[in-house]
């Protein structure tokens, strides 16, 4: 009897671990779909040496893996039919102006920056790869209408606000003169739109995929976009 309980327990005790295998399996199959690279492109400049100690290879690898799964979270493309079909992603530190800009399926951050960059660069270049990949990801409407260039924009900083990048010297709800003047200040309208209206931003990429309409907006929430502009203002005395 003893000998028949042990093996029913060794047995359910299989069946867990061999449970859980299949869904980490599952995950990193999901995960790795995608290939993703890394290169230091200038390591023995100040800005690719400050890279090396502070923020790494390894770590930026890290990043894009976890960047892209909380974009597909975010946008709740939970199969490869919702995503945009990308089989790699390269990011590469060079020297150059600017911060960082992403080209089809290739990011490249500015070494410069990360040299001058006075805060943590740590935390700093991390919420820069969020925004980054959300350009990799997201859709912008072309090659039928493609979407203003301030919302894309807006979408990218919206996806590193919610994953908690935003940096201090961002505008502050209600701020900004227009609803596409993108970056921080669309970024706060859409989390705006999104709390008028749960998943909000991703049934907007849905749409976006197929070409933009301002359309969209009253679609989704019931008025137009200038209507919820002003709405947005009056909320903050703005």
């Amino acid at each position: 009897m003893n000998r028949a309980v042990h093996e029913q327990a060794r047995l359910g005790s299989l069946r867990a671990r061999l449970g859980s295998f299949m869904i980490l399996a599952a995950t990193m199959q999901e995960t790795h779909a995608v290939e993703f690279s890394v290169t230091n492109n200038v390591p023995t400049t100040p800005g690719g040496i400050r890279f090396a100690n502070e923020i790494g290879l390894d770590y930026t690898k890290q990043t894009l893996i976890s960047a892209t799964n909380f974009i597909w979270s975010t946008f709740q493309e939970n199969t490869d039919a919702d995503r945009k079909n990308v089989a790699q992603v390269s990011l590469f530190i060079d020297t150059m102006d600017g911060v960082a800009y992403t080209s089809n399926n290739e990011i490249h951050v500015s070494a410069n920056y990360i040299q001058s960059y006075s805060g943590d660069v740590k935390t700093e270049i991390t919420g820069v790869v969020y925004h980054e990949m959300t350009h990799v990801w997201q859709w912008d409407g072309r090659p039928q209408t493609a979407a203003p260039g301030g919302l894309i924009e807006g979408v990218a900083d919206y996806v590193r606000l919610k994953a908690g990048y935003a940096p201090s010297h961002w505008v502050q709800p209600g701020q900004g003169d227009r609803w596409d003047q993108g970056y921080d200040v669309t970024a706060r309208f859409l989390d705006y739109c999104d709390s008028l209206k749960n998943g909000f931003v991703a049934e907007l990429n849905k749409k976006i995929r197929n070409g933009y309409s301002a359309d969209y907006f009253v679609q989704l929430l019931g008025k137009t976009v200038d209507q919820l502009w002003s709405d947005y203002k009056a909320k903050y005395n703005n």
